[in-house]
């Protein structure tokens, strides 16, 4: 007879889509979609050019990721609602990446990123990057939000500070230096985009509050440069065209290209000297740790976002499946010159309120930025610097979550405050990557630790009226908990006995779930320790899925030595046996 091999569980592809479809899906539900994605791809536009000018990169790069990695990852995904593209949480890790090796070192770092993304997916670890606790989260997007606000003050207040490089404490040391250069026209145009940006949504109207600040300020703008405008450069106050320049197909211009995006090799974008890359194994094995930075960031991000659209809309996600959509949306992006996308949770809500139905809000926002790029690439270039980075701080303030950090401060565990406190200092003082992995492993510890005081090891009187009279050379032990290696050895040395007469052990093991390879090596000490004292043991109460660990590990019964039963009843009357034989 054939014996049945279970086959291999793939995550479904596009499961957010499949399951919008599935419940039904019709013309009224494309309307929605249609509306709800105008809305968040006139959102889209400001923040995608202001998150790419953040990270070091041209504009246009920002939008681009928000239309190729947009429209692939909604369209692939595991949620329903999840919109995608550049986001402020990776600002911090890409900053120093363009610093290092230039824009194509930050695109290939993005398609290997994309490549672990996939990789996640299909080996089904969604579920599991979801348990980063809180303090982790919170303590990095909190120092992410801080390290954004001060590298947008040199475009804010209009400051001559040059390039701003890796280091917070350095950057913050040459914006100090450099602020008797400020610029009142800038400071103007930037304090006013903001002002309009933070009052407009009192008046309740259902145009996005960043179209209507940026748009006002570019109008601002436009009339200073007028008057007030450099003979030289033509500018008193800088914007998108005044600062960038691009070169497409023999073609050159300034601002933003005004062409879709095309396919380009990442490794043929410059580096950070402007030359060419050269992609070899060197080159791989460097941007292996931000690409490994950037695809749990990215992981943490989209996964957190789809559980917020959950309890917005009450639908559930496919964990895995949105792993895949996002790592391929970032395996392609950069090949059409998209930086990093993740799901992003303002843009995200915004949608659903906006009455979206399906990804295909996602898509339709796409597409809104794309037609944004060909008919309108003249008036983006038109957007002040200053009000873009006025974008830029609303946008960290948001992020920084300051009312749930203090809460947390206040109210949590001295070990959660700990955790938090050290994520936030490494996020803004070092990067990105020390901050998660020290975060992970602090809160690793001490989960260890909590788990630990859980598992413990008592005796039980045996004058109980459970235990009938057991004779004194007999002793029953309780362990409650599970034995793993940070509370086996605890469990398990306290049974070192004081009592000299007892000769028979019996351990109630009933509520042990769970024994991992230190306790099982420290029960086989426990057992040749006993052994070599005349000591013998019994196990009562263990899972078959135990049972079967112990036996494959060599642990089997023996007579007058170990054995195992499944009731105290049944313990008693073996250990009575042993006893009498023994006599």
């Amino acid at each position: 007879m054939a014996r049945h091999r279970p086959s291999l569980s793939l995550p479904s592809i596009a499961a957010g889509l499949r399951a919008a479809l599935r419940d039904g899906y019709g013309l009224a539900d494309l309307r929605h979609d249609i509306l709800a994605g105008l809305t968040i791809g006139t959102v889209a536009v400001p923040l995608s050019m202001a998150l790419a000018i953040a990270t070091g990169v041209p504009p246009q790069h920002g939008l681009y990721t928000a239309i190729v990695a947009g429209a692939i990852i909604a369209l692939t995904g595991g949620s329903r609602f999840n919109v995608s593209g550049p986001t402020a949480a990776f600002v911090v890790i890409l900053f120093p990446i363009v610093q290092q090796y230039g824009l194509g070192g930050l695109l290939i770092a993005t398609m290997m990123a994309g490549l672990i993304l996939v990789v996640l997916g299909i080996a089904g670890m969604g579920r599991l990057i979801q348990y980063v606790p809180y303090p982790v989260v919170l303590g990095f997007t909190a120092g992410i939000a801080v390290v954004i606000a001060v590298l947008q003050v040199p475009d804010f207040l209009g400051l001559e500070v040059g390039q701003l490089g890796e280091h917070f404490i350095d950057n913050l040391g040459r914006i100090a230096a450099s602020l008797p250069s400020l610029d009142p026209f800038e400071l103007g145009v930037g304090a006013f985009t903001l002002g309009v940006m933070l009052l407009w949504p009192r008046l309740r109207v259902p145009v996005p509050a960043p179209l209507v600040g940026l748009v006002a300020g570019a109008v601002v703008v436009y009339a200073i440069n007028r008057m007030f405008g450099d003979p030289a450069t033509g500018n008193a106050v800088e914007t998108i065209a005044s600062r960038f320049s691009w070169e497409v197909h023999g073609e050159t211009g300034v601002g933003i290209p005004p062409i879709a995006p095309s396919f380009a090799a990442p490794w043929r974008f410059p580096g950070a000297d402007g030359e060419p890359l050269i992609l070899n194994f060197a080159l791989i094995r460097a941007l292996l740790g931000p690409a490994f930075a950037i695809a749990m960031l990215g992981a943490i991000e989209s996964l957190l976002c789809a559980v917020v659209s959950d309890g917005l809309t009450r639908t559930r996600h496919d964990p895995n499946a949105e792993l895949i959509g996002q790592g391929l949306g970032n395996i392609v992006a950069p090949l059409f010159g998209g930086i990093t996308a993740t799901a992003a949770i303002a843009r995200t809500a915004t949608n659903i309120r906006s009455g979206a139905r399906s990804p295909i809000a996602a898509v339709v926002h796409a597409l809104v930025v794309l037609l944004s790029v060909v008919a309108l690439a003249g008036l983006l270039g038109l957007v002040p610097m200053a009000a873009l980075a006025a974008l830029l701080f609303i946008v960290a303030w948001n992020m920084s979550e300051a009312r749930h950090f203090l809460h947390t401060l206040r109210s949590a565990p001295p070990g959660d405050v700990a955790i938090l406190v050290t994520c936030f200092t490494l996020t803004v003082l070092f990067d990105m990557v020390l901050a998660v992995a020290v975060g992970i492993g602090l809160a690793a510890a001490l989960f260890i630790r909590r788990m630990s005081l859980l598992t413990q090891t008592q005796r039980i009187d045996s004058g109980a009226p459970s235990l009938d009279g057991l004779p004194d050379e007999i002793a029953l032990y309780d362990i409650n908990g599970p034995l793993f290696f940070g509370a086996a050895e605890k469990a398990l040395t306290s049974l070192h006995l004081v009592d000299r007469r007892v000769r028979v052990v019996i351990l109630d093991m009933h509520d042990v779930p769970s024994m991992d390879g230190t306790a099982i090596v420290a029960l086989e000490a426990l057992i040749d320790e006993m052994h070599r004292e005349g000591i013998a043991l019994v196990l009562v109460g263990l899972p078959t899925r135990i049972l079967v660990k112990l036996r494959r590990a060599g642990i089997r019964k023996a007579a007058g030595r170990l054995t195992y039963c499944r009731e105290l009843s049944h313990a008693r009357r073996v250990a009575l046996r042993w006893l009498a034989r023994a006599a």
